[in-house]
């Protein structure tokens, strides 16, 4: 069988025509021409490049669902402290003041601001801690046996101190020139002077030096008070408040221990050309009898003289 060899074909280098054919340069005008042509003969792009956007299908909004806040989990509970507000509104006045009382000592800056700060004491306020003071005195005592005993005294020694000692810093606070009403002034020094006059009498002198004392302050508080209150408004405070009578008989309580006091008071009403009042209504009370008396006799008005002529 015979089998032609088909010989392979020329390499287009050894064909001297192929060889010396080139391939034309490219340039974009022509290669811009083919594109057009090509999109020419295929309709479909044409019409798709003509579509206008306006007539495309408006794509369906898809409503979103309703917000719902996730839930919160609860913790369990957790013991925290309490706040500042909420503590103090469980303190009492005692605790209160022993928590000021540190901080102040602590710092001495905040110790100022207070005293600053802290409202002015008022009369009835600084008795009233007076009052407390008494009371814790009148509770320390033993019970039976004789109250004014040294071993009464040293049971209650401790509350008395403190009594006293509250007395002597309350009474320069209500003295001119700090304190600048005279009417405050005394009647401070007449609930003080009740106080004093309530301390207990003991049997022994060393102890009753304690109640002695206190009466020689108190009368000279009283002659300071009322030497400036006769120098305030004409001294019409003295004239007519009754102090006269007050201090009467707080020095008739006292067995005459507020004398000095008594004496202040008379020279600045002598010198303000009055007289006490105890001792007016004492001379008013003298005439009403002698009128009484004459006319039980039936000679009052005899020795007036009688005027004659028209009323």
């Amino acid at each position: 069988m015979n089998i032609l060899a088909t010989p392979p074909p020329p390499h287009h280098l050894s064909n001297p025509r192929l060889s010396s054919y080139s391939m034309p340069p490219y340039t974009p005008a022509a290669s811009a021409g083919r594109k057009r042509k090509a999109e020419d003969e295929d309709p479909q792009a044409e019409d798709r490049m003509s579509f206008s956007p306006s007539n495309s299908p408006v794509p369906t909004t898809r409503s979103l669902p309703a917000y719902r806040p996730a839930k919160r989990t609860r913790s369990g509970p957790i013991g925290r402290p309490l706040a500042l507000p909420r503590l103090l509104e469980t303190l009492d006045a005692e605790s209160l003041r022993e928590v000021l009382q540190s901080l102040c000592t602590r710092h001495p800056g905040i110790a100022s601001e207070v005293e600053h700060s802290a409202p002015r004491p008022s009369v009835p306020s600084a008795l009233s801690v007076l009052k407390d003071y008494e009371s814790a005195l009148q509770a320390s005592f033993p019970f039976g046996g004789d109250s004014s005993s040294d071993y009464a005294y040293n049971r209650v020694r401790e509350s008395l101190i403190a009594l006293l000692d509250a007395l002597a810093d309350f009474t320069p606070h209500f003295l001119p020139p700090n304190e600048t009403q005279a009417s405050q002034s005394l009647t401070f020094l007449d609930g003080a002077t009740d106080i004093i006059h309530r301390l207990p009498d003991w049997s022994s002198f060393q102890n009753s030096l304690h109640k002695q004392n206190a009466y020689e302050e108190i009368s000279g508080a009283w002659a300071l008070a009322i030497r400036e209150a006769a120098k305030r408004a004409g001294g019409m405070q003295l004239q007519y408040g009754g102090w006269d009578q007050k201090l009467a008989k707080h020095n008739q309580q006292a067995n005459g221990k507020l004398q000095d006091a008594v004496n202040e008071l008379s020279a600045n009403i002598g010198w303000m050309g009055g007289q006490p009042q105890a001792q007016q209504h004492g001379s008013r009370g003298d005439d009403l009898n002698s009128v009484r008396q004459e006319l039980l006799a039936g000679t009052y008005g005899k020795n007036l003289p009688v005027r004659v002529g028209p009323w």
